[in-house]
């Protein structure tokens, strides 16, 4: 939206309040709002100050003020506010020197851009990225000193199969056989409907919407690619439009990797494709109907794929889900069509436009920004390194024998590993400066004592399962 709009919007009364959302690092949206009288023309130019210091991973205390400054191409009407909201996505900028914070995640994904047409190995990267999803009808969960838990229902759960729903009219789904019956098995089809209808509504391009593999609840809302920055803020949109018109029905929706267990997880594969002068650079002669470039892509991806785990797969729950045997890409391998293999080359046309690579480790707890900007960035490593993907595998990974698998490198099996892979490669990412060393030190400090020394200091209760009777 242009900015005269907006204020002739603002004017009219067609705008009650701006709500200006930023990113925090590890991956919440964040905001606070202005009455739309009182939004300044200034603030496109000279931003608006906020507190840094309460972001998580963000200044001290000491060091606190920051500014925003809105980006009007970003613009979209919050349809679950009382008032007309336009919502403005921001850029965080430290006041003093006026450059671009480094710690923001949009800064970095900007950066990653320009990195790439400053090599002149592409114009622009296109990404499509398939957020998996459960919503559920309750969850509670806690920690204290004398106890920990967790809870999770869902009416179309298999477990409830046997449960007295006063009455209890089945339809419930398999485990493992969530992927994809009809209504009345299928209980989230109008759920799915009316969040597609709202991400329309709000400026989305949706392709399809169906129920996943899992019981209890998984599905899976399909969007259009669009180049990095602006499929990052389309997930952020996607996960806002998922959450609220969950709570609109009564129920909720988690992006959490792997909220049950003994069925499969929810992952973010990222279909992704370089383009120059107006085409495609992926398609070619080679493997799959790739280029050389393309391989070279490929070759990046899997030789950085242990440290991008960190970034891509960031939570402790994430290594709930790269295990094999729920469809999880845990194996370093490339292929076509086959997906027991990390990245896979779709085969659905032969539309030049359309060929592509899809790159399975990802899950929809990253940080979108973040992880689509490092993905990229293995990338272009590959291909200014000439990096050689090796022999693809057009078998079932998981059935390989283990003479055969052992040679197969695999993605790390904790976030702890994570790190520490990350910890020691990461140059890659600093070129160009579009990570820095400072953001990483402090996304691996983050990470190691928020939540990995965390989860380690707590009793599971499955402990008490194992041990209690020793």
């Amino acid at each position: 939206m242009k900015i005269e709009e907006i204020f002739s919007k603002i004017k009219t009364g067609e705008i009650e309040q701006i709500d200006l959302r930023f990113m925090d690092m590890p991956g919440l949206w964040q905001h606070f709002s202005i009455p739309a009288k009182q939004f300044k023309e200034s603030a496109f130019e000279e931003g608006i100050g906020f507190d840094g210091s309460s972001m998580r991973g963000w200044r001290a205390i000491h060091e606190s003020d920051m500014i925003v400054i809105p980006d009007n191409e970003s613009a979209f009407f919050d349809l679950f506010a009382h008032q007309q909201t336009l919502v403005l996505i921001c850029n965080v900028f430290d006041p003093v020197t006026k450059e671009r914070y480094n710690r923001d995640p949009r800064n970095i994904a900007l950066r990653a851009q320009q990195f790439l047409k400053s090599t002149s190995i592409a114009d622009e990267a296109y990404f499509g990225c398939e957020a998996e999803f459960f919503v559920f009808d309750d969850i509670k969960c806690g920690q204290e000193i004398n106890k920990g838990f967790y809870y999770l229902d869902s009416g179309e759960g298999q477990w409830n199969s046997g449960k007295d729903e006063n009455p209890n009219l089945g339809y419930k789904v398999r485990y493992k056989e969530g992927y994809f019956p009809v209504p009345p098995t299928d209980s989230l089809f109008n759920l799915r409907g009316e969040m597609v209808r709202i991400m329309n509504e709000i400026g989305l391009s949706v392709e399809a919407h169906h129920h996943e593999v899992a019981s209890g609840g998984q599905c899976e809302i399909d969007i259009k690619y669009d180049t990095l920055v602006k499929t990052a803020d389309n997930l952020m949109k996607f996960k806002y439009v998922v959450k609220n018109t969950a709570m609109r029905f009564g129920k909720t929706a988690t992006f959490m990797p792997k909220p049950l267990f003994g069925d499969n997880g929810s992952g973010m594969h990222t279909h992704q494709s370089l383009w120059k002068g107006g085409e495609p650079i992926f398609p070619g002669s080679l493997y799959g109907g790739l280029s050389e470039i393309a391989l070279h892509y490929i070759g990046g991806l899997l030789k950085h794929s242990r440290a991008l785990a960190a970034i891509i797969a960031p939570t402790t729950n994430s290594y709930k889900r790269l295990l094999p045997g729920y469809e999880a890409p845990v194996n370093l391998a490339y292929s076509r069509r086959n997906r027991s293999a990390s990245i896979r080359i779709p085969m659905y046309t032969e539309n030049p436009n359309a060929k592509r690579i899809e790159y399975r480790p990802p899950d929809p707890s990253c940080n979108p920004y973040l992880a689509i900007a490092a993905q990229l960035m293995a990338g272009i490593d590959g291909i200014l390194n000439r990096i050689d993907p090796g022999e693809p595998l057009d078998k079932d990974l998981y059935g390989l024998p283990p003479e055969e698998l052992k040679n197969i490198p695999t993605m790390p099996a904790t976030l702890k590993e994570a790190l520490d892979e990350l910890e020691k490669d990461n140059e890659f990412l600093l070129r160009g400066g579009v990570f820095t060393e400072d953001f990483l030190s402090a996304w691996i400090t983050y990470k190691r004592h928020r939540e990995v020394e965390e989860l380690a200091m707590r009793p599971h209760p499955y402990e008490f399962v194992l041990y209690y009777d020793i």
